[in-house]
């Protein structure tokens, strides 16, 4: 049904939800002389504080990707060195270290070391 310049629509005894607020607020009285200019700082405030938001929010959803990456790249990090000084340790042994060795052609010494004394003034 059209009166004037606005276009109504009925609809068959059903009401959306849209349709009770509109009917709640009352907002054709407030836009029938087209939008008051009073409202835009306060809707220009609002606009900006909501491009804000969601910047800041994007921006914290960037930052806890890049936390959760950093901290894979701790974890397996921290398993290399774990390898690297075990492999290290194993390489000190004794036996390690004599298996080396005799690959390059120097034996143990099945003597045992002697002690050298020296009493003062005796150079």
């Amino acid at each position: 049904m059209k009166k004037g310049n606005t276009l109504k629509l009925t609809t068959q005894g059903k009401s959306s939800l849209f349709a009770r607020i509109d009917n709640h607020l009352k907002l054709e009285a407030i836009f029938k002389d087209g939008l008051p200019v009073r409202y835009l700082p306060y809707i220009l405030y609002t606009t900006l504080l909501v491009v804000i938001y969601i910047g800041y929010n994007h921006y914290a959803e960037k930052t806890t990707r890049e936390i959760g990456k950093l901290e894979n790249q701790v974890e397996d990090l921290r398993a290399d060195y774990t390898t690297l000084k075990s492999d290290y340790m194993f390489s000190r042994l004794q036996s390690e270290v004599a298996k080396r060795a005799k690959s390059l052609g120097l034996e143990d010494n099945s003597e045992p070391p002697e002690k050298i004394i020296v009493k003062k003034g005796e150079y």
